[in-house]
């Protein structure tokens, strides 16, 4: 904007070092108004723009820090998912191995399922009697982690 304050000026001096008419100079004037208020409007322009940026910036930040928050929830979410679930698959080898061991038991008709939101062992299956199937619920609570519960759903076919 000084600028082209400073070259309206140079143009007026010029006019008046060469002799310019009245009008010339009153016209060159004029000019260096219009050309002061130019700048100046696109001035105010340029700084409503860049206001207009930072607003819309710092809009997009809280909108990136909301869904980070979220994203971090949801991450804690997944992760306790995945613990659960690898606590359950771990109750689940644990008295599935202790089964197989017994052998007083026969373990290949026994599936163990295990939840780990409910913390749950499910012994599902059948096996040849009755003294089997409550030596496999025995075995199964022995083996459970504390917290767990049992249910047995066996099936016995003899």
């Amino acid at each position: 904007m000084r600028a082209l304050t400073l070259a309206s000026g140079v143009v007026i001096a010029a006019c008046v070092a060469v002799g310019c008419s009245d009008r010339t100079k009153q016209d060159a004037r004029e000019t260096g108004r219009e050309t002061a208020e130019a700048a100046r409007a696109a001035g105010d322009t340029a700084q409503s723009a860049a206001q207009d940026a930072v607003n819309n910036a710092e809009r997009a930040g809280d909108a990136a820090v909301n869904a980070s928050r979220d994203a971090s929830k949801d991450g804690e979410n997944a992760v306790e998912r995945a613990s659960e679930a690898a606590g359950a698959a771990a109750q689940t080898a644990k008295v599935k191995a202790a089964l197989v061991a017994d052998s007083k038991v026969t373990a290949a008709g026994i599936d163990v399922d295990t939840d780990g939101a409910t913390k749950t062992i499910t012994l599902k299956g059948h096996v040849p009697s009755a003294a089997q199937k409550t030596a496999a619920e025995r075995i199964a609570v022995e083996k459970a982690s504390a917290g767990y519960t049992v249910r047995n759903e066996l099936v016995v076919h003899q």
